[in-house]
Formats: structure tokens, C-alpha cells, sequence
């Protein structure tokens, strides 16, 4: 998990965290911003936390113009410090490096004013990746191919190029690091050629955004002793689709129909893929 502790000492942040928290519970007694339900900070009824995101790979606090606070720490599921800013004079917004080997869970964001906590709020960051789609380039010939590849079409048909769409419909980033075909294809790839996919050992996608994975190891390309070939009457296939992550470190996999037809050489073959 990636901590910022820069310039303060763990026993320093400790006796942060803990003052803040008893100041916090003295305080509940005169202020209804400070009142707890059950243990926890109630929401901010003043607004001084404004906003509280993650973007790209950075928690992001906005604060509000009139916000009587001088430094937001930041508290990891652990109940560990994770960071903490100083808010400088006229300052509305501070961020936190998450990076992309952070603990997912429940996060505390808490405003200080000296030793006094003025509010604490929650954020859940948690990644999310699905399966969107999957193609080839002779069906998608829009997606930036020269970009990735920089061969000429006939290569790519040949080599039966393919991209894969993941999306991170989560709270927090996540980084792809593996991605496999395995079953019903031309050239089955258990065990592809590093992450098995182009040129790159992983892909990191921010809270709700899109990206697309494209295939090293060319799964639609020369049938292999092991793989499904394409026929003049058609030949019917399954595949599994898999993508590995590495904050979450789960395995999302997809099953896949698809119909090879048209011709006995993958080069000339049209190959159609539907979800299972």
C-alpha cells in the first residue's frame, strides 16, 4: 500500500489521529456537526468539505471558501494515517497520491483546526473492472491501430490482431496486468507472451473510464494444433476472455461465442463474437 508519512513520525501521526478523535467526541457535546450516530461523524451539515473524488489515481478534497481549516489527514481502512495536508491561507482543495498499489476500502478524511477535528466524512475507493467488448481489427478498423501496433493493415489482418474493453465502474483506480484468450479461438493463449498485451506490462483505468487492452499474442491469428479453424461452411466456437487486476487482484473473466465462416484461411475469414 503506498502511505505519504513524509516529514512526521509515526508516533506523531498517532497522537494526531487519537487527539483529534478525543477532541472530537468532547466536542459532540455543543455542536451538532460533531454529534455522533453510532459511533461515527455525522455528514458535514456545514459543507466545509465540499467534495471529496478520486481522480485519476488522486483523492481529491475540495473545500469550502470559508472552511476554518488548516490540514486534512487522511485515514486508510487499517485505521493507519495514509497522509496529511496542510491547507494553506485562501486554499480549497488539497490531493493525496493513491497511486496504484493502495488498500481499497473505507477511507476517513478528517479536517482539523489545530487539535480540533471540524469534520470527518467517509469515501469508499473501491475498484470495479467489467468487460465491455471484444473484437478484431477486420470488425473495428476505427480503433487506433497504428497507434498501438504502427504495421500495415494486411499484417494486422493476418496476425488476427484483437483489442479487449474494459470499463472501471468502481470508486477507486485499478491497473490491468493480464490478459488471456483461452478456448475456442485459432491460436488459444493459456500462457501469453508477458501480459499479453502489446508492448505494455499494465493498464491503469480511473474511476469510470473506458480503456482498451489490445492482444500480443494474437489469439485469431494461424490456426495452431491446438485451436479452432475457420471453414467454408462455418465452424462454431466458445472462448473464455480473462483479465487480471492488480489492486483488487481478482480475475474477471467473460465467456464468448463465435462463428468462423467464409473461407478455409484465417486471413480471408469473417469471424463473428457474441457474449455467451
Amino acid at each position: 500500500m503506498t502511505r505519504d508519512t513524509s516529514q512526521i513520525s509515526r508516533r506523531t501521526a498517532l497522537q494526531t489521529v487519537v487527539g483529534a478523535a478525543l477532541v472530537s467526541g468532547a466536542g459532540c457535546l455543543s455542536s451538532d456537526e460533531n454529534t455522533t450516530t453510532n459511533g461515527k461523524t455525522p455528514i458535514d451539515s456545514q459543507g466545509v468539505l465540499q467534495r471529496v473524488t478520486v481522480d485519476g489515481t488522486a483523492l481529491v478534497v475540495e473545500l469550502a471558501a470559508d472552511a476554518d481549516v488548516d490540514q486534512i489527514n487522511l485515514i486508510q481502512p487499517s485505521g493507519e494515517l495514509f497522509g496529511q495536508r496542510n491547507v494553506a491561507a485562501g486554499a480549497q482543495q488539497v490531493s493525496f497520491e493513491l497511486g496504484t498499489s493502495y488498500t481499497p476500502g473505507e477511507y476517513s478524511v478528517v479536517a482539523l483546526n489545530g487539535d480540533e477535528t471540524v469534520v470527518e466524512r467517509s469515501k469508499e475507493i473501491q475498484p470495479n473492472i467489467r468487460i465491455r467488448d471484444v473484437g478484431l481489427y477486420r470488425n473495428n478498423p476505427d480503433k487506433p491501430w497504428d497507434e498501438v501496433y504502427g504495421d500495415t493493415e494486411t499484417d494486422r489482418i493476418k496476425n488476427g490482431e484483437a483489442f479487449v474493453t474494459v470499463e472501471n465502474t468502481g470508486s477507486g483506480p485499478e491497473v490491468i496486468v493480464n490478459l488471456v484468450f483461452s478456448g475456442g479461438v485459432p491460436n488459444p493463449i493459456e500462457n501469453p507472451r508477458g501480459s499479453g498485451m502489446y508492448e505494455t506490462e499494465q493498464v491503469v483505468v480511473s474511476p469510470g473510464e473506458t480503456a482498451d487492452l489490445f492482444s500480443n499474442s494474437f489469439p485469431f491469428g494461424s490456426e495452431s494444433e491446438v485451436g479452432i479453424g475457420c471453414t467454408s461452411d462455418g465452424n462454431e466456437g466458445q472462448f473464455t476472455l480473462s483479465v487480471q487486476t492488480q489492486v483488487d487482484g481478482s480475475q474477471i473473466s467473460k465467456a464468448y461465442n463465435v462463428l468462423y465462416s467464409g473461407s478455409n484461411e484465417m486471413s480471408d475469414c469473417e469471424v463473428t463474437i457474441e457474449e455467451a
